[in-house]
């Protein structure tokens, strides 16, 4: 099984991985819609909105979750994902974002 990953409304193409690929892998500065900075979750450079189901986050991540994204159920930071399924992806804060469904 692999797992689709996309990117409403924006240039980039879907990419497809395998289930627990982290996306930092499969995505670069040429190919990426997502901005990464530190790749290890302490930053929050990468911060997204999710709509598909994903693992719940990492304490160490809800902790920095609920400093930058305050009662924002479907906020994550990418390069954490645990990616099982197929996946939408937007920037946190942008306006295709449909943070009202996981």
């Amino acid at each position: 099984m692999s797992c689709k990953v996309s990117f409403p409304n924006s240039d980039y193409g879907a990419v497809t991985l395998n289930p627990h690929t982290p996306l930092a892998e499969k995505l670069t500065v040429q190919n990426s819609p997502i901005l990464f900075g530190c790749r290890t979750g302490i930053c929050g450079t990468c911060l997204v909105t999710v709509m598909g189901e994903v693992p719940p986050p990492e304490p160490d991540e809800q902790e920095l979750l609920d400093i930058l994204a305050p009662d924002s159920p479907n906020a994550r930071l990418a390069c954490q994902l645990d990616i099982t399924h197929d996946l939408e992806i937007c920037p946190y804060g942008s306006s295709d974002n449909n943070t009202d469904s996981v």
